[in-house]
């Protein structure tokens, strides 16, 4: 995700890889974690102590190349400031670049940047850690409690760390109900509102226009899409390195079950929507799609070249024994200032300015995750006339409904799906047949990195 795009198309193993990769690179949406609540607690307690400041001093940001532009229209807007601008990855692709340069600074003594943005908001689980943690907490007086309340609900969550809030969201990339509007009336059919009537439809679709598509399981932020929406615990940290990871739970096996059910059927694809073979062959057959919200413009518009006046978002479905629908994310960039930075004042207006600001985040690529920001942007999205019916209800609901069960963790939920659950699939497994082995492969990457597991 860099910006609002998946860790295929953002860091790595969302491994779609060619294609999807070139699409994050020319739209960069969406920093892309495995989850997106509450990260551990054992961060640095008590009040933070800043170094020395020194006022007006220069300060170093570290962005990639997306973001560069922006941090380059506001050093326009704030000629006083003194900005050195560093390109790197970003983080993006599976890079962790931040992490082993801070490091490197940590033993040094110096050299870290004042401001960093990473597509992966999984950092904070290191950035937030330690006795002099790289990551200030900016509820401590460094950025506005106004500021910070004005973020989308659960939006900090991957932030917040003990109590504090280490970070500022640049975008979100919740899911939503994409869906072919021109196509869905031309066969009849009513967009739903449950799991339930999803699951029947595309039961429907396969026996009366076979061919015609309502998801893909081929992705590997499938997780996020789906069983992050059923509130399946695949993630949930409890604690100090504490993670609990259960796919045998019911709100696990209830979604394993429904996409085996139509990709039997034939109405949810293996394949990947960034595949060459899905773009040529199967693009002009998505009838619906569940999905982040990036997927408007980037997908549909940019890699379906899908025409204007068809695609429409609904709400985040619900299953029907459930009191309220919940969705998953899907990316998010985020910002750190250091804790290290000898000019709090600038770091954080930058920040700031980059997270809230209309004059940037208005026309950014992705749907930011400051709320004034967001509708904004909302109206921009209606101007350029790429949908068929106005999204904004359909995004603001999204945005307030991420469920906060998965946590951000050290590893990567695409990955670990990547490199088991889909090679299953491609051998004519099933999800459910694949939970076991799917849960082993969390828990032994989890293990590996110094998580105590409960299963």
């Amino acid at each position: 995700m860099n910006n609002g795009v998946p860790f295929a198309l953002s860091r790595s193993p969302r491994r779609v890889l060619g294609v999807a990769l070139s699409t994050a690179a020319l739209l960069s949406v969406a920093a892309c974690g495995s989850a997106d609540p509450t990260p551990s607690t054992d961060a640095a307690s008590g009040a933070f102590k800043p170094v020395a400041q020194k006022a007006g001093s220069e300060i170093t940001v570290w962005a990639d190349a997306t973001r560069v532009p922006g941090v380059k229209a506001y050093q326009k807007a704030h000629p006083d400031v003194k900005l050195k601008i560093v390109t790197y990855s970003g983080d993006a692709n599976g890079a962790n670049d931040l992490q082993t340069k801070v490091q490197l600074f940590d033993r040094t003594g110096s050299g870290w940047p004042d401001v960093a943005f990473s597509t992966n908001y999984n950092d904070v689980t290191w950035a937030a850690q330690g006795s002099k943690a790289y990551a200030a907490p900016l509820n401590q007086d460094i950025v506005s409690d106004s500021t910070i309340k004005g973020f989308a609900d659960h939006a900090l969550a991957p932030c917040t760390v003990g109590g504090n809030t280490y970070c500022l969201r640049n975008d979100l990339a919740q899911g939503v109900l994409w869906y072919n509007k021109k196509l869905m009336d031309s066969f009849g059919y009513s967009v739903p509102t449950t799991w339930e009537e999803y699951q029947a439809l595309g039961k429907k679709v396969a026996k009366e226009h076979p061919g015609y598509l309502v998801g893909t399981a081929g992705d590997p932020w499938t997780p996020e899409v789906y069983f992050w929406a059923s509130q399946c615990p695949a993630s949930t940290v409890s604690g100090a390195k504490k993670v609990t990871v259960n796919l045998q739970d019911a709100k696990c096996t209830r979604m394993a079950k429904l996409l085996d059910g139509l990709i039997a059927k034939g109405s949810v694809s293996k394949d990947s929507v960034f595949g060459a073979g899905f773009i040529k062959n199967k693009a002009s057959k998505v009838l619906m799609l569940p999905g982040p919200s990036w997927y408007g413009q980037t997908l549909f518009n940019s890699t379906f070249k899908t025409p204007a006046g068809q695609i429409a978002a609904a709400s985040p479905l619900k299953f029907e024994g459930d009191f309220t629908a919940y969705t998953g994310n899907v990316g998010g960039g985020v910002w750190f200032v250091s804790s290290h930075s000898r000019n709090l004042k600038a770091a954080s207006d930058l920040v700031t300015w980059m997270t809230t600001s209309d004059d940037y985040q208005a026309t950014a690529g992705t749907y930011p995750a400051y709320k004034q920001a967001a509708t904004a942007w909302l109206a921009n999205q209606k101007k350029t006339g790429y949908f068929a019916t106005d999204v904004s209800d359909a995004f603001r609901a999204a945005a307030d409904a991420v469920w906060p069960g998965w946590s951000a963790t050290q590893y990567s939920q695409e990955a670990v799906y990547a490199s088991t659950v889909i090679p299953a699939l491609n051998s004519g497994k099933t999800i459910t047949g694949t939970l076991g082995p799917w849960q082993t492969a969390i828990t032994d990457k989890a293990k590996s990195l110094g998580y105590t597991v409960n299963n």
